[in-house]
This record gives structure tokens, C-alpha cells and sequence, in this order.
């Protein structure tokens, strides 16, 4: 039997992975596999490339031919040069970020939020001294006041105007 180690596809039109099976050489593309030896995903920013190392290596020594798309994720991965007994094997894959923790994607978000809500409030106080320096109120104040008294200026300000605009329809 002439075995060969290429690409099995998966996916939907335009969004495709593929599964690096080792498989007869006259199946179809997409047949039955004798074992599943690897994954590549090349829609994912950075591409995914795992290669189960030991399983490649026996295949290619017991004389399995890879694909031209599998011997260059097989380069990528170093396990070519392996098999070829090069000295230089190391991998050229960019290593995948580590999977996070819901936990962990919690206080993601929440760090996020955080970040967000001072980026707002820093704005709104930037907006309110400009205005004051447009009407000429903030000509003697500091840079420290601004930045300390805004914020409660700015929340003092709202409240006091849906008041007035409500008082002003009845």
C-alpha cells in the first residue's frame, strides 16, 4: 500500500481547516484516513500548524510521501530537517497565545472597563475645561484643580440641566 501525508479538508466555503491525515494514496481527498496526525488552520491570525512529532517521524521512516502543502508545514515545524538529519530543527511556527480561563476573561473584561470608563471620564473633564475656557471662568485655575474638580463639576452640571428642562415643560 503507497501511504501519503496530506491535507484532509473541513470547514465551510471560504473559512477551511484541514486535518494532515496519512492516507492511501487512491482514496479521495476527503476519505477514510489511516490516522489523524495534525492540524492546520490557515484562517486564524497567526495560522495554527500541530504536528504530533513521533507519529509524523515513524510514517516518513516507514516510507509515507508527504504533500508539497504538508512537506512546508512539515519545515515550518522542523520535522522535516529531522527526518532529513539536519542540524538545524527548530521550529519556525510562532508559539499560539495561551488559552484563557473564563476566570481569567472576566477580569479581562473588567480591566477593559475599567481602562474605558477613566478614558471617558478624562475626556468629559478635557471637554468641560475647554468649554469653561471658551466662557473665560477657568483663566486662574491650575492644572491640578482642573483635573481634580472636573469630574464632580461635569456630574453636578448634568443632573442640574434635566432638571431645569423638566421644570421649564410643565
Amino acid at each position: 500500500m503507497v501511504t501519503k501525508i496530506r491535507l484532509k479538508r473541513f470547514g465551510k466555503k471560504r473559512a477551511p481547516f484541514y486535518r494532515v491525515v496519512v492516507i492511501d494514496s487512491r482514496k479521495a481527498r476527503d476519505g477514510q484516513a489511516i490516522e489523524k496526525v495534525g492540524i492546520y488552520h490557515p484562517t486564524r491570525e497567526p495560522s495554527v500548524i500541530e504536528v504530533k512529532s513521533e507519529r509524523v517521524q515513524y510514517w516518513l521512516g516507514v516510507g509515507a510521501q508527504p504533500s508539497q502543502m504538508v512537506r512546508r508545514l512539515l519545515e515550518l515545524t522542523g520535522d522535516w530537517a529531522i527526518f532529513k538529519g539536519e542540524k538545524n530543527t527548530k521550529s519556525k511556527v510562532i508559539a499560539q497565545p495561551e488559552k484563557l480561563t473564563p476566570e481569567d476573561k472576566i477580569q479581562k473584561i473588567a480591566d477593559d472597563a475599567e481602562k474605558l470608563k477613566q478614558e471617558v471620564s478624562r475626556k468629559l473633564a478635557e471637554k468641560v475645561v475647554a468649554e469653561k475656557a471658551a466662557a473665560g471662568t477657568a483663566e486662574g485655575v491650575t492644572e491640578t484643580a482642573k483635573t481634580e474638580n472636573i469630574a464632580e463639576d461635569a456630574a453636578a452640571e448634568k443632573p442640574a440641566d434635566a432638571s431645569a428642562s423638566e421644570g421649564s415643560d410643565v
